[in-house]
């Protein structure tokens, strides 16, 4: 198999339009969500982009042809011929439909719409997975790129704020009325978000590699972790990576909030990791962004390794847990394992090497 990288990313969420300026709203502490009022008067707290549209599908279109531009991924027509585009998302275009009061059509025609606006001529996958989608959209590309099929693939990950998501969260009472804690004592739901996040997988050298991943579907609870299946999710990772527990040095955590699924994926992780590596999760300063959040998660958790700005929580973390959140970017840690976990039982991880630090330990030898 032929290595993967990660040659570039872009990003656009709540944080800002872009990497650095989500970098830079993380020195301030991230921005607060904002409220979504549903049909019952309810209403919820939504990460939302500060990106104004004359309709849906309109700003749709500037959102995703600005992250395609961030990750430096050429959009013309030549250059794209045999580059797949991995459009993943798991709210696809409801909101334009909201919107327009319209029908709910072919599943495929939103990626299809996306590969107009930029004018893609390779091929086009849909992942819709629920909040796994993105991330296996990347170990689909990654398998492409490994086994020689293509050099290059770029993985989309998409989920705009709609009503319908936040009323299906909202009716299985999974939201928090405020913002969201996880890890946190008194934690009390979560909070969904809105991205558009693209990543730009090649065979050729970047600074971070991806070494391998998992994906297992577990239906014995179909909202929430098993811990059983998050600790194998994380030993097939490693197997497939060729690692093993103590070569990892972070782990990106799902952990929205939620007062049972934080518990039960820490429980499985700690049934492969003694000692626990340092922790992070993104989804207090970004919300939880569904399909998106494996790309959107990823782009966002390297610029923060790149730039040493670390999130950080502001809530106490609740001891029964027995883990928290790193406090800081932890010293040289060359592998990282990211997983997320989704409704069906979806369990989903990838393991990115650092080789900067490779680098810096051969040098040292």
């Amino acid at each position: 198999m032929r290595p993967v990288y990660l040659r570039g990313c872009g990003l656009i969420s709540s944080l800002g339009p872009n990497l650095p300026q989500a970098i830079e709203a993380l020195k301030k502490s991230g921005r607060e969500p904002q409220r979504v009022r549903l049909a019952d008067g309810s209403d919820w707290p939504c990460f939302t982009i500060d990106h104004p549209g004359e309709d849906w599908r309109g700003r749709a279109c500037q959102l995703i042809c600005a992250a395609i531009a961030e990750a430096g991924v050429i959009a013309d027509r030549a250059a794209n011929r045999n580059t797949p585009l991995f459009v993943a998302s798991s709210s696809l275009d409801i909101g334009a439909i909201e919107a327009e009061s319209g029908e709910f059509g072919d599943a495929f025609f939103f990626a299809e719409e996306i590969a107009g606006w930029l004018g893609w001529i390779g091929p086009v996958y849909l992942v819709s997975s629920a909040c796994t989608s993105s991330l296996q959209a990347v170990q689909a590309a990654s398998a492409l790129i490994g086994t020689g099929e293509v050099d290059d693939a770029v993985v989309l990950g998409i989920e705009l704020s709609n009503r319908f998501s936040i009323s299906g969260f909202a009716s299985m009472q999974l939201l928090t009325p405020a913002r969201p804690r996880p890890l946190g004592a008194g934690r009390d739901g979560i909070a969904l978000g809105e991205a558009v996040a693209v990543l730009h997988l090649s065979n050729r050298t970047a600074r971070w590699r991806v070494c391998g991943g998992s994906n297992l579907v577990d239906g014995r609870d179909p909202t929430g972790a098993v811990p059983e299946t998050v600790a194998r999710m994380c030993k097939q990772a490693l197997s497939d990576s060729g690692l093993k527990p103590s070569d990892i040095g972070l782990v990106k955590l799902q952990a929205a909030g939620s007062p049972t699924n934080d518990e039960s994926e820490l429980s499985g992780m700690a049934a492969v990791f003694e000692p626990m590596p340092p922790l992070v999760t993104l989804k207090a300063v970004m919300g939880h962004t569904l399909g998106a959040s494996g790309a959107a998660e990823i782009a966002l958790l390297t610029a923060c390794l790149e730039s040493g700005i670390w999130p950080q929580a502001g809530y106490a973390f609740d001891p029964g847990l027995r883990h928290e959140m790193a406090p800081e970017k932890p010293p040289a840690a060359r592998y990282i394992l990211a997983d997320i976990l989704g409704f069906g039982g979806g369990h989903a991880a990838v393991i990115l090497e650092d080789t900067s630090v490779r680098s810096e330990e051969d040098a040292e030898q």
